[in-house]
């Protein structure tokens, strides 16, 4: 009984060491948030908006090569978190791009 109990001990000193851990606070250490506690994947670059970036940029409903870039190929406008633009430069590239369609410089629904 007490090989039992050393064979469990040796097996969780292998595995520290394996790890490079110490053994009291190896389960600890291991699954601990290696981004600061945050709890997401910090390995994601945070999305900047290109209007707020760049003051020049203008959103404009006769620049639809610009607004292109904010539809997808079925002629739906993309969201913010895919964009990464604000929330109030999105509401301006969707008022722009339903102004750009009136005038039909967009296309509403592209059939396939």
């Amino acid at each position: 009984m007490s090989e039992d109990i050393k064979d469990v001990e040796s097996s969780e000193d292998v595995a520290a060491a394996m790890t490079g851990l110490e053994r009291d606070d190896s389960f600890a250490r291991a699954f601990k948030d290696k981004d600061g506690g945050r709890g997401r994947n910090s390995r994601f670059k945070k999305k900047v908006c290109k209007f707020c970036h760049n003051k020049d940029m203008v959103i404009d409903y006769k620049k639809s090569d610009i607004l292109e870039k904010f539809l997808t190929e079925r002629g739906k406008i993309l969201p913010r978190r895919i964009t990464g633009t604000c929330a109030k430069h999105q509401r301006h590239i969707a008022l722009e791009v339903k102004r750009a369609r009136m005038i039909a410089l967009l296309p509403f629904v592209v059939k396939f």
